[in-house]
């Protein structure tokens, strides 16, 4: 075996080189893609706990509403977080 040979081995593994990388990337950002299930159930729960403590307690809605603003786009920011990383490992 000389080092030409080699040579075309290892030319003829980068076509498989490459279809490795680009399942690597689809199963990275398909990982990363699951934080967006814990922003989804999150945003349910802040959601379902306004309902519930306006039918409580009615004169405290517009208090409640704002916290459930906040909590809402603190669990979107991460939902959004998760998402950014998934488009950067599949487009790096």
């Amino acid at each position: 075996m000389n080092l030409n040979d080699a040579y075309v081995r290892h030319c003829h593994n980068i076509p498989f080189m490459k279809n490795m990388l680009a399942a690597a990337k689809y199963i990275g950002a398909g990982l990363a893609c699951s934080g967006l299930i814990g922003a989804g159930a999150g945003i349910g729960l802040i959601f379902s706990a306004l309902i519930a403590s306006t039918a409580r307690n009615p004169q405290i809605t517009g208090q409640l509403f704002g916290y459930a603003i906040l909590g809402f786009a603190l669990a979107e920011a991460t939902g959004l977080f998760a998402l950014m990383i998934a488009f950067l490992l599949l487009y790096s």
